[in-house]
């Protein structure tokens, strides 16, 4: 589907913000989902690029995409203008789930750029009557992203590795994790962030679930780039995933 670009805004050195629409109605999206973006005018990039849904908004037909420069694909990306084309093959892979215990407190980690299926599923919880609070990590405090926006959703948490925003440290040595008590923990990020969050949960005996990151080039569990070794066996993350309840992931935890 080509969307046309009505934002592109940049958030720091190496991440922007892209608002995109149609003048068709948008499909439904859930959070956890991802799109697959064709990229024009990067020769090297011969295969398309995956990346979260941030977030989705129906009053205005607006789909967010939170990218940071990884690449000449995502490189190009950056420039592109308002009422530029984009084409995406959206939405695509499964999406988080809701707390099957009574607890409404929810909390929802996001390291670096994976914070970006976190807006989308914050606001989502709030509507249903949750409460999400959500811990942000970073290198340092310019590497924090949407601060204002999650807000909105539920309290912000941050750490920063430099300590120039929020706790200094991982976010796996934030206070909240000790001070308060959580019915659902939700991460996304780099992996050793998210295995240390699994480790943490599976102690708390909290249910947890984590949005891989794998190289999902196809999006159609053709390419076998996304495999990952699970419980039940080698699985493509971008069709059975990328969202795992960590009972499934043979990490060491």
């Amino acid at each position: 589907m080509d969307l046309s670009v009505t934002e592109n805004s940049s958030l720091n050195e190496n991440c922007f913000l892209l608002k995109l629409t149609s003048d068709q109605k948008l499909p439904d999206m859930l959070p956890g989902q991802f799109a697959e973006i064709k990229v024009e005018g990067s020769p090297p990039t011969f295969l398309r690029r995956p990346i979260s849904i941030n977030n989705y908004c129906t009053e205005t037909n607006e789909l967010w995409l939170l990218v940071q420069k990884a690449g000449d694909g995502t490189r190009t990306m950056g420039n592109l203008k308002k009422s530029d084309t984009l084409n995406l093959i959206f939405p695509l892979g499964n999406s988080f789930s809701f707390p099957e215990n009574n607890s409404k407190s929810v909390l929802l980690v996001g390291g670096g750029i994976g914070t970006a299926p976190m807006l989308f599923w914050g606001k989502y919880l709030k509507e249903k009557g949750y409460s999400p609070n959500f811990l942000l990590g970073a290198r340092s405090a310019s590497d924090l992203l949407q601060l204002d926006d999650l807000n909105q959703y539920g309290t912000v948490y941050t750490t920063t590795e430099d300590g120039s925003y929020g706790e200094k440290g991982l976010v796996t040595q934030h206070s909240i994790l000790q001070d308060k008590n959580f019915g659902f923990i939700y991460a996304c990020g780099p992996k050793p962030m998210m295995v240390a969050v699994a480790r943490y949960a599976k102690t708390r005996s909290v249910p947890c679930e984590v949005s891989l990151e794998n190289t999902m080039a196809c999006g159609f569990g053709v390419c076998l780039c996304c495999v990952e070794n699970t419980v039940n066996g080698h699985i493509c993350v971008c069709t059975e995933g990328p969202v795992f309840n960590i009972n499934e992931l043979l990490w060491q935890i």
